[in-house]
């Protein structure tokens, strides 16, 4: 074998390891894959559901939350703000005896204020709230999700829901609401996930 023939071999061969390495990196960096699976949980697999089993779709989806939301820091809630929004959620809970719709209706608002106190886009802006809630607390927000669907479709007219399934979206809720506000010894800067 040539000399020439060698070098151009070690040549060839440092490039592939070297497009190797830039592709891992690139790959790495954007946080797809097993990372953001990791990071989002169930919420992965909603999002990937969502996008028809693209998860290349998904995975873009959730890194665009991530570059939107990832830097949002949590303001902490002084003790009476908590013990406020624990009043009013023992209140919305008394409520789903007499009255599910209205205590989901209760709950959704609920959220969306401690959520808009934390930090987070206001509950106007609800689907942003959500994806910035996903980021940061993606193991419970399907409750809001779920309560919120639930108190739109009663302000609409109506929900199908029965009382088990709405019982279920407010335990659900409860969850992330617990994250939030610190309420039941839950932490309130909330679960980061490493990515």
């Amino acid at each position: 074998m040539s000399t020439g023939l060698i070098i151009l071999l070690v040549v060839i061969v440092a490039l592939v390891v070297v497009a190797a390495l830039v592709t891992m990196l690139i790959g790495h960096r954007s946080g797809g894959g097993p990372g953001l699976r990791r990071r989002f949980g169930p919420e992965y697999e909603r999002t990937v559901a969502a996008h028809d089993g693209d998860t290349r779709a998904a995975e873009r989806e959730l890194n665009e939350r991530v570059e939107r939301h990832g830097d949002l820091r949590e303001r902490p809630l002084a003790r009476e703000e908590r013990d406020r929004y624990a009043a009013r959620w023992a209140s919305v809970q008394e409520h789903f005896v007499e009255s599910p719709r209205q205590a989901v209706a209760e709950a959704d608002r609920l959220l969306g204020e401690v959520a808009q106190v934390r930090g987070y886009p206001d509950g106007g802006r609800y689907e942003e709230q959500l994806a910035a809630l996903s980021v940061h607390h993606a193991d419970h927000v399907d409750g809001y999700r779920r309560v919120h669907r639930m108190a739109r479709a009663a302000g609409a007219g109506g929900t199908d829901a029965g009382t088990e399934e709405m019982r279920s979206a407010l335990v659900g809720a409860h969850e992330l609401f617990d994250e939030l506000t610190g309420v039941g010894g839950a932490s309130t800067s909330g679960r980061h996930r490493a990515a």
